[in-house]
This record gives C-alpha cells, sequence and structure tokens, in this order.
C-alpha cells in the first residue's frame, strides 16, 4: 500500500462499480494508480461501502476504505476501518502498515510503532512500511533510526519523495545542512506540495 497522500487525488464523481464474486481475488478492490485521483469522492466511499456489505470479512475492503477517510483527514474513520481489516484479515500487512502510518500522523507513536513492526514481520523490506516507521522515529527524535529506515525504503523504492524529504529533515537535524537539503530538494522534484503534506503529518 502507498501512503495516502492528499496531493495526488483531487474529486470526482466517478464510480468504482464495486462488485465482487462471492470469493473475490486478492486485489479485487486494491486501488490503482490511474485511480487515486477519485478517492477523495463521496461515491468512492459509497462504493467501499457497498463492497464490505457485499463480504464483510475481506480485509482489502476495509483498508481501501480506510485509506480514503486518510484523504479526507479523518483518521478516527480511517483508525476503525484498519481495525476492522486486521480483525478480519489479521496477515494483511497492509491494514498494519496504514494503521502505523494513520497513527504515526495522529501523533500516537509508540501503537504506531508497534503496527509497523508487526506489518514488517509479515512482509519484510517493505518500503512503504519502512517509509512509516521512519516518520515515527523522525517525531518521536530518533534521527540516525529515522534516517535508516528512509534509506532502507529508498534502496527499495528510489522516487519515494516521503522517504527523501523525511531523511532530509533528519539530515538537517543532525547537522548534515548539505546532504539534507539535496534530500528536500529532490523530493520537491517529485512532489510540489510535499513540505505541505509533512507539516499536515506534524513534521516541519
Amino acid at each position: 500500500m502507498s501512503h495516502a497522500n492528499p496531493a495526488n487525488y483531487q474529486p470526482t464523481n466517478i464510480t468504482f462499480g464495486i462488485m465482487p464474486p462471492p470469493d473475490p481475488p486478492p486485489g479485487k478492490f486494491r486501488v490503482r494508480k490511474d485511480q487515486r485521483k477519485t478517492l477523495t469522492s463521496e461515491r468512492a466511499l459509497k462504493d467501499f461501502d457497498q463492497a464490505i456489505k457485499l463480504k464483510a470479512d475481506y480485509g482489502r475492503a476495509f483498508a481501501n476504505r480506510a485509506e480514503v477517510h486518510q484523504l479526507r483527514h479523518d483518521y478516527q474513520s480511517a483508525v476503525r476501518d484498519y481495525d476492522n481489516a486486521i480483525r478480519v484479515q489479521p496477515e494483511l500487512a497492509a491494514g498494519w502498515n496504514g494503521r502505523c502510518w494513520t497513527r504515526a500522523i495522529m501523533g500516537e507513536l509508540q501503537p504506531a510503532l508497534a503496527d509497523c513492526n508487526k506489518a514488517l514481520a509479515i512482509r519484510p523490506n517493505d518500503a512503504a512500511t519502512l517509509d512509516s516507521r521512519g516518520l515515527i522515529y523522525l517525531k518521536l527524535g530518533q534521527f540516525d533510526s529515522a534516517i535508516s529506515d528512509y534509506s532502507s525504503a529508498l534502496r527499495i523504492e528510489p522516487a519515494l519523495a516521503t522517504a527523501l524529504y523525511g531523511r532530509g529533515i533528519a539530515r538537517i537535524k543532525k547537522g548534515d545542512a548539505t546532504g539534507g537539503n539535496a534530500d528536500l530538494a529532490a523530493a520537491a522534484k517529485l512532489e510540489q506540495k510535499i513540505a505541505e503534506n509533512f507539516s499536515h503529518y506534524g513534521v516541519r
């Protein structure tokens, strides 16, 4: 699961038309990159509501609806949906990582850290989860750990703007202004509103 970045989404009235079979294959509800700009719409929420009614034990549908709530900055609703995703599908790493990321934004750092560690136990070396844990360490002031996780994420996914930006902040906090500013500049080229997004995450 990639992170729910508000800069990348715009409201729309496009519907997903989700109608799963009795036993949908993995990824049925997974949102494609080319669909992500639709996620802030009311219709997207209604589609996922319908998917959950049709198959209430499918964790991916809860996780995807949680991502919609994230994009709308409704973090409490996102956490509730991630709770349900984990309840019905405990081995769904995206559920644990999604709740980790949301809790990190909310400032619930120790529970978030536990969620990220669980996600990595299920799916090691996942760039998105390493990026999430990097944010936690950054907000905890554990800058060496943040740099380590962000660097690990970037070895897997070199164009991950959030990891570049987070590592840049951590490097500057450690006194490496040259390296930090280089990371910030690289992140801004990939994502113009990255600084604004991090301010929403409580990082400046």
